[in-house]
């Protein structure tokens, strides 16, 4: 009752908001401070008892959030860590940035997470204002348009629902699904179910629904005993490095990829099986960080223009900033033609994705369900861009990512017998391991010594740590690293 008197009275709010951003403006360390084993008995006795209700064999920790500020996550058993992994590659600001805990006590915060709108059928009265000004100024090259979800998969199901609807209605001349089309997709047959494909990529992840596991070819865990469509799964890049002393070898596979590419295309279309999307990572990040080259890509969104094939970019892990100081990491390609689709989450904190004109759906509720995004991620999302452009963190962030790759380059020199293939874009980036079992183990001793980290693909190590990540931060981040590699 006085949090619901104290929520009513704005002056109130205001001054506890106060108080709390205060507060959290004071917690920023200077080193990590370790208490226990990571995990410690009061996170292995929590595990112990969410296991009785809930699978939880993926919980690594369990965290205080209420003492987690900035780059530091404090975890239950009072364990402080610099973390470069910020959960998943999802905190644009780090741990309870003070922007945002002012935001979250906004009447409109409020009033959007206790009667939390279905925005496919009642959005609130400022939602389209809100879509605009948000997510116009972040807009990439070429797309204006617009649609929220809850999160990156079903940014990327529904923008392959988008592609499908969009290629059979040009089956149709442009035209709606007919009498025929609607009786028969009710039993599961032409023409209203038709044999379509989506073209994806070895080493590609884009979620883990029924949908998109069958363009998801990162780890085998998430695939094995799960029915999946018959759609292509074409080679990408795997480069040698360093790049400039391996030009030749790496055109050669940019070549080779994108005429598998159009091989399985035409392929698929000889047995009456359309490619009508291809979806792509600007960088295969769950799958091991692997990169393509510019020219590779312009490749890609060349070929997709001349078969009339939807061209989706698959931007959840990537967009938001922290691929070189740019919101979209495929803004690094110079494409001539813009992408058909960019979908995103993650560092923009709410699902969704952007679209070509001439793939707005017509009909209603083809791309529909309950809550089609949540309002208070946008109002969050509004306050990192503003933080963003008042801190000037996005070219913070191409300052600190050369550093960090100069940095992340002489850590290799100095164990190249650990560690191979320094690479990346600004601190979004990876290194190499001999094997799996050596970097798990890297891992696991980073974490003990204080740096939270994580790894991706077979044998990569992965870093992504926030926008407000500092030179203080890099440095303590490398002379960690440099501990545990001496330690091992």
């Amino acid at each position: 009752a006085r949090m619901l008197s104290r929520l009513s009275r704005p002056a109130a709010v205001s001054g506890h908001c106060s108080r709390l951003a205060s507060t959290i403006s004071s917690q920023e360390h200077s080193n990590v401070d370790l208490k226990s084993a990571v995990p410690g008995p009061k996170s292995k006795a929590l595990l112990k008892e969410m296991d009785k209700h809930q699978m939880s064999s993926s919980v690594r920790i369990f965290v205080d959030f209420e003492k987690s500020f900035g780059n530091w996550l404090v975890d239950v058993d009072g364990n402080r860590l610099l973390d470069i992994y910020t959960q998943i590659s999802s905190l644009p600001l780090g741990y309870n940035h003070p922007a945002l805990v002012k935001a979250a006590s906004s009447p409109e915060f409020i009033t959007s997470l206790v009667s939390r709108p279905a925005l496919g059928s009642f959005p609130r009265s400022d939602w389209p204002e809100k879509i605009n000004s948000v997510f116009q100024p972040i807009a990439p090259k070429g797309l204006h348009n617009v649609q929220t979800m809850l999160c990156g998969t079903s940014a990327n199901e529904n923008a392959i629902k988008t592609a499908f609807i969009w290629y059979m209605a040009q089956r149709r001349g442009g035209k709606g699904p007919d009498a025929a089309a609607l009786e028969s997709c009710m039993k599961q047959q032409k023409p209203g179910t038709p044999k379509l494909a989506v073209l994806g990529f070895q080493g590609a992840f884009h979620g883990r629904s029924l949908c998109m596991l069958s363009v998801t070819r990162s780890k085998a865990i998430h695939k094995v005993d799960i029915p999946a469509f018959d759609w292509p799964i074409a080679r990408f890049p795997r480069y040698k490095y360093p790049l400039a002393e391996n030009e030749a070898f790496n055109a050669k596979e940019d070549k080779e990829c994108l005429a598998d590419v159009e091989r399985l295309i035409d392929e698929w279309k000889a047995k009456d099986h359309d490619v009508a999307a291809v979806i792509v990572e600007p960088i295969q990040s769950e799958g091991g960080d692997h990169y393509g080259s510019p020219a590779f890509f312009r490749g890609l969104r060349d070929l997709t223009k001349k078969k009339g094939v939807v061209f989706i970019v698959d931007e959840v892990q990537t967009g938001g900033g922290a691929a070189n100081g740019q919101i979209w990491a495929h803004s690094h390609w110079n494409l001539q033609e813009p992408a058909d689709i960019v979908t995103f989450s993650k560092k923009l904190l709410t699902g969704g994705f952007y679209f070509a004109d001439h793939l707005k759906v017509k009909e209603g509720y083809r791309i529909y369900n309950t809550w089609m995004g949540d309002p208070t991620k946008l109002l969050l999302l509004e306050q990192v861009l503003n933080v963003y452009k008042k801190d000037g963190l996005l070219e913070r962030a191409k300052v600190i990512g050369q550093e960090f790759q100069k940095n992340l380059t002489s850590f290799q020199k100095a164990h190249s017998s650990l560690v191979q293939n320094p690479r990346g874009l600004g601190t979004f980036a990876a290194i190499d391991f001999e094997s799996p079992e050596k970097r798990d183990k890297f891992v696991d001793k980073a974490i003990q010594l204080g740096l939270h980290c994580g790894g991706c693909g077979d044998r990569a190590l992965r870093f992504r740590p926030s926008l407000v990540y500092d030179k203080k931060h890099l440095d303590l981040t490398f002379q960690l690293l440099e501990k545990t590699a001496k330690s091992l």
